[in-house]
């Protein structure tokens, strides 16, 4: 790409011609008229200084290189006056020393010095020989010169000027093309004789000079408005685009913009109405997507306009911002003030709460070995004496001293509660169903004592404590005001996830004397920690509107973390699934628990119940085997001793079942019916005499039978866990009906109906033609 040439733009102005002392003088004072002008071999040449304006990034200084041959004498005739201003327009012959600048920073324009400068000004055309100065002066390249040339041979033939003398300007011109010719052969600057005084010159001269400087100065402008011209239209002509706005003079240029014409050679298809039809639907149908992109846009700004200056007013009318930063600084510190007690007091609640744990668990493993060391020893003299009947030996059977007083003990506390039911005239109990947790009243004293003294250190443990960090309901106040003042940050903080966490060390020091295993003893629901949760999740439910409001899970958190793991520990070391009062206590509190907030951790505390149950079968339950001699006096040792047993396990069968409900049925039925009933229960009902005390130990096993199990009216066959127990029945009732006892075989056929063995039954009516009894089977 050519570089384009920086068009400046010259100011131009006329120094004053006193600078240069050039007022006209023809002769110097005292001089004669007739003395002739020196030679030309003495004559010092002029210093010639044209200053004229710069154009471009150059500064160009211009100097006097060449001498003037001759010049005429001042006192010459007229007729020679001619040659003189011949040879004063051969002294203007000037080459031009460049000197080529790159300061382009200061962007300052520089102008060469005029020897003599006028104020007048001259419009007559530049000269062939100042156009080839102009040309030497900007080292101009060969399609230059030859433009240069062609307007010199023009001006020659326009005669556009008086030629004084025809000889000299072949001399000048021969002058010139030497100089075009041999450039270097001009002197160079250091061997240049340097004149120090001014030549004289005439009015014609200092004028031709002046015009020559102007015409010089209008060539090159001229010249360089060309060169700045062709370098735009070189420009625009490889633009792809042409600039609006811009006035463009194109006047001289070589190659003039050629202008498409419409070839009508070109074809085009048909058109017809339906394509365009078919052209202005599309675009409508895009207009229309447009459209209601447009306005679904539309809509959204609304809605986030309307958005934002509800923003905006909420702002407006909140409250100060100072202090809401004081609410929540200050809730700040109580919430690290309230972990700092906690965690100061942690120690001390886990220390009386394994306290008491230890004390209780101690208790239950007094009963529970009691109970296994009187069976040990009243079973072991039972074999003795059974024995020594055998033997028929006369005399005493030695006993030691430890079985004698077990079982005068073990007596002792017998006779103590037939006398207490005597009082309270329960005359239908069962030896062997009571629980047998009466301590002598030294060990009594001595667990009152010990549970009252961790009573009293539970009380100190926050008697130095404000009621703001111990006192549940004032906790929760400080969490609800959170709540209702800044609903959106108490909920972004999880508040729901963090109070249970917070309350469950206070919570266990209101547990501490709570025993599930009693009957007295309170629930769950009406502890005042359960009431101040309650109310604090009712309140978040009336507030927040959501069904979906977290806080509502705090209360099913608390107990999943602090109740479910107590009521865990109390199943696995201290309740006795042989006591009825505690399995009924503990089913209530598990009940309300584990339907009212169930929770994951619900399957933890059902595999321990479970668990514990098949400990207390397997380890608990013994019905021993008599001969029929040694049981059919009912006063026996033997024959009561039985009968305990028998009782026993029965009781530990309903026990089992009440947790209908809670357990999984199936885990029921192989506890109670696969172990306990077919293992133990039933053989023991083989062995016994038939008789109507059978039969109301029958009663009493289908009494503890789920009604659910049952409840199906399509089905006529019972369970088949069932089905030893219907086959005993069955050989029962023909037993009975063979005896005296025959009327108890009402008795038989109600519980098999009663178990929904429809079809047991009716054979059994139909083979021994019993059909005064078929009337039971049609009521149901």
């Amino acid at each position: 790409m050519s570089q384009r040439p920086k068009r400046t733009f010259r100011q131009r102005r006329a120094d004053s011609s006193d600078s240069d002392g050039g007022k006209e003088s023809s002769t110097e004072p005292g001089a004669p008229e007739g003395q002739a002008a020196p030679g030309p071999a003495e004559e010092k040449p002029p210093v010639v200084a044209a200053r004229r304006p710069f154009r471009g990034r150059r500064r160009v200084w211009a100097s006097s290189r060449r001498a003037a041959r001759a010049a005429p004498s001042a006192g010459g005739d007229p007729g020679d006056q001619g040659d003189t201003e011949s040879d004063s327009e051969n002294a203007l012959l000037e080459c031009r020393t460049i000197d080529l600048s790159t300061d382009e920073e200061d962007g300052t324009r520089h102008s060469s010095e005029s020897k003599d400068d006028q104020s007048s000004s001259s419009n007559n055309s530049s000269s062939p020989e100042e156009k080839t100065f102009s040309s030497i002066a900007r080292i101009p390249d060969a399609t230059f010169i030859q433009a240069a040339r062609r307007k010199r041979e023009l001006a020659r033939t326009q005669e556009d000027y008086i030629s004084l003398d025809v000889k000299q300007t072949s001399t000048i011109c021969g002058v010139k093309k030497n100089s075009d010719e041999d450039p270097e052969s001009e002197p160079d600057d250091h061997e240049e004789r340097i004149p120090f005084t001014l030549k004289l010159q005439t009015l014609r001269q200092r004028m031709a000079e002046e015009t020559t400087t102007r015409n010089e100065e209008t060539s090159e402008e001229s010249q360089e408005d060309e060169n700045q011209d062709i370098w735009e239209q070189q420009q625009m002509r490889k633009a792809v685009k042409m600039m609006e706005g811009r006035d463009i003079d194109l006047s001289h240029s070589s190659e003039s913009q050629k202008v498409k014409k419409f070839d009508t050679s070109i074809s085009f298809q048909p058109v017809n109405l339906e394509v365009i039809k078919r052209q202005l639907n599309t675009r409508l149908t895009l207009l229309q997507d447009t459209h209601r992109s447009h306005l679904r846009e539309y809509e959204k700004y609304i809605q986030d306009v309307k958005s934002s200056k509800s923003t905006i007013q909420n702002l407006e009318n909140s409250s100060n911002q100072a202090l809401n930063y004081r609410f929540y600084k200050s809730m700040k510190i109580y919430v690290e003030n309230l972990i700092d007690c906690l965690n100061e007091k942690i120690i001390s609640i886990q220390e009386i709460e394994s306290s008491m744990h230890a004390l209780r668990l101690k208790q239950a493993m007094t009963f529970m070995k009691r109970r296994q060391d009187e069976l040990k020893h009243e079973s072991t003299y039972l074999q003795q004496l059974s024995r020594k009947a055998e033997t028929s030996t006369n005399g005493s059977l030695a006993i030691d001293e430890k079985t004698q007083w077990i079982l005068e003990e073990m007596e002792s506390r017998r006779a103590r509660r037939r006398q207490a039911r005597v009082l309270s005239a329960n005359c239908s109990h069962e030896e062997g169903t009571s629980s047998d947790d009466e301590l002598p009243s030294a060990e009594m004293t001595d667990f009152q004592k010990s549970q009252d003294d961790i009573l009293q250190d539970c009380k100190k443990i926050f008697e130095d404590v404000h009621d703001d960090f111990c006192n549940i309901q004032n906790i929760l106040l400080k969490f609800q005001q959170w709540r209702e003042k800044f609903p959106d940050s108490y909920y972004e903080a999880f508040i729901s996830l963090c109070i249970p966490k917070l309350l469950n060390p206070l919570i266990q020091i209101q547990l501490i004397d709570w025993n599930p295993l009693k009957l007295d003893s309170i629930g769950l629901t009406q502890m005042p920690w359960f009431t101040s949760i309650e109310e604090f999740v009712d309140s978040s439910v009336e507030d927040s509107k959501k069904e979906d409001c977290s806080d509502k899970k705090i209360l099913a958190a608390v107990i999943n973390k602090t109740i479910i793991p107590r009521l865990t520990d109390f199943v696995e070391f201290v309740w006795d699934p042989l006591s009825t009062s505690q399995t009924t206590s503990l089913i209530t509190h598990c009940r309300m628990v584990l339907e009212e907030h169930s929770t994951c951790e619900n399957e933890g505390l059902l595999k321990s119940i479970l668990s514990r149950i098949k400990k207390a079968i397997e380890d608990d339950v013994f019905i021993p085997l008599y001969p029929k001699s040694a049981v059919e006096n009912k006063t026996s040792p033997h024959s009561k001793f039985q009968e305990r047993q028998f009782w026993s396990g029965l009781k530990l069968f309903r026990n089992t079942l009440l947790w209908n409900g809670l357990l999984p049925d199936e885990a029921l039925k192989e506890l109670g019916l696969g172990k306990l009933l077919n293992r133990y229960l039933i053989i023991a009902l083989l062995n016994a005499t038939p008789g109507p005390d059978v039969v109301k130990k029958c009663s009493e096993i289908t009494a503890c039978l789920p009604e659910k199990w049952f409840k199906n009216p399509a089905i006529r066959t019972s369970i088949p866990q069932l089905e030893n127990f219907i086959q005993f029945l069955l050989q029962f009732a023909l037993k009975l009906s063979g005896s005296e006892f025959r009327d108890e075989v009402k008795e038989i056929i109600l519980i098999l109906v009663k178990i929904k063995a429809l079809n047991q039954a009716e054979s059994f009516i139909e083979e021994y033609h019993l059909d005064h009894l078929r009337s039971l089977i049609k009521e149901v």
